[in-house]
């Protein structure tokens, strides 16, 4: 087994670390929805000089070596590129990442009363354990699109100040039957309701402790309960990442899926100066529910950037796109199942990531007979171990647990249609998809030393 890298560390790394750890809290806990990422992302590659790609086009600009570039995808998926020595169509080195998580989103018409409590009704995205999202604390975030064009921000159950939203879960004393039910039937996606009020409007003669939430709802945000038909609200949990352990070791939070591999591609990318090849980090939407829709990475965004790009180096061709994208080398980023002794039955330990241990390496996912995977080339694996190793990278190498427990997917398999280079790698999470999960700092560190040495590299 490979040696834990906390023991590797000398002081100027612990300090690296500690720094990017506290910027990774800080961002865990402002974004968790993928509007708040885009927007984060989009305002700090602004600070860094990148300028935007439709901004370019209409100017008529033409692109060379060394510009930054960004393109953004409906506020929910954004490109980044940083234009390389050698020509484009020679094909990037891109970090690719999801930003979107596991959460509960609102229905169009949510909003209903019964028995004197007012409810929100939801429809659950992406795979989760239903039991685990009862009697939290949960917040609401999102956005209202109005008939007039206007767009309010929501964020409620953050602030300290704030109210938080709750599901209710029936009480142990009464629980005989529900406890008894298999682990996928014990609260049903139609019980995960949020509670958002119980005080009537005075004067209101039905319904009246609905049509008090909706004089909330007017109040701040100027909001008619037929406005939810244009919404966009995603209940998360409530609260901020925190250190996690005695030691301080790890972090404990909503959102590390994929979140903990965005956000260090992203800085890697932003520390990257004059790479030989054009680097490209593209974080995306949709990868919970297949990667679909226009901000997923089924869509053609990715690919009308790049067309867009290449038309700025004076480059227009359908051929000049599909010789850039074959060319190119992908990290696909997604974290990866971290070994937990608690239940040591799931996993094949000589095949699993483990804290401490760095990048993680998935040469194929899928589920049972690899189905629905791309499996990775030797040929690349051994060069990214040569990259890796000549720059210090601690990393190693995992399935998603034993061959016939079940599986996962990833983004990978998609980019692998346009015929480059591509492999799954990421950090190891413990209790992945639940409202709060745990990856180690080491191996945050290590996966933005990973994914920088690999932009200047591959």
């Amino acid at each position: 087994m490979k040696e834990n890298v906390w023991l590797t560390y000398d002081e100027k790394s612990r300090e690296e670390l500690h720094t990017l750890s506290e910027e990774y809290k800080t961002f865990l806990s402002r974004c968790k929805t993928e509007r708040e990422c885009t927007a984060f992302f989009q305002a700090e590659a602004e600070k860094a000089g990148y300028r935007n790609l439709s901004s370019l086009i209409a100017e008529g600009a033409a692109v060379k070596s060394g510009d930054k570039v960004y393109a953004v995808g409906m506020g929910k998926t954004i490109a980044l590129f940083q234009i390389g020595k050698q020509p484009l169509t020679d094909g990037m080195n891109i970090l690719c990442a999801h930003i979107d998580s596991p959460r509960l989103d609102l229905k169009q018409v949510p909003l209903y009363e019964d028995s004197e409590l007012a409810f929100l009704d939801t429809h659950y995205y992406g795979g989760i354990k239903k039991y685990q999202w009862v009697t939290i604390p949960l917040a609401i975030h999102g956005v209202v699109a109005k008939k007039d064009g206007s767009v309010v921000t929501v964020n409620v159950g953050e602030d300290a100040a704030d109210p938080v939203v709750y599901v209710t879960d029936l009480l142990v004393h009464l629980a005989g039957k529900q406890l008894a039910k298999k682990g996928s039937e014990v609260v049903t996606g139609e019980n995960l309701d949020i509670l958002v009020g119980s005080c009537p409007l005075e004067g209101e003669e039905k319904d009246a402790v609905k049509a008090n939430v909706l004089r909330l709802l007017k109040e701040k945000y100027d909001m008619e309960e037929d406005d939810f038909l244009s919404a966009e609200l995603e209940v998360v949990p409530a609260g901020p990442a925190r250190d996690c352990g005695l030691d301080r070791s790890m972090i404990a939070g909503y959102g590390h899926d994929d979140r903990v591999c965005a956000f260090p591609s992203f800085v890697a990318m932003m520390e990257t100066e004059a790479p030989e090849r054009t680097a490209c980090c593209i974080l995306v939407d949709k990868e919970e529910i297949g990667s679909v829709g226009a901000t997923g990475m089924q869509s053609m965004f990715f690919e009308n950037a790049v067309a867009e790009l290449l038309a700025l180096t004076g480059t227009d061709s359908n051929l000049a796109v599909r010789r850039t994208l074959a060319r190119s080398k992908m990290l696909s980023s997604d974290v990866s199942a971290a070994f937990d002794p608690a239940y040591s039955e799931a996993f094949e330990k000589k095949n699993c990531a483990f804290f401490g241990k760095g990048l993680v390496l998935n040469k194929y996912t899928g589920a049972r007979g690899k189905s629905g995977s791309n499996d990775a080339n030797a040929e690349y694996l051994a060069q990214l171990r040569r990259i890796f190793d000549d720059n210090q990278v601690a990393f190693q190498t995992a399935e998603l647990g034993k061959v016939d427990f079940g599986g996962g997917g990833t983004i990978a398999y998609i980019a692998a249609l346009y015929g480059m280079e591509v492999v799954d790698s990421g950090v190891a999470v413990l209790s992945m998809h639940a409202p709060c999960e745990i990856i180690s700092k080491a191996d945050l560190y290590e996966a933005k030393k990973g994914y920088a040495a690999f932009l200047k590299d591959a």
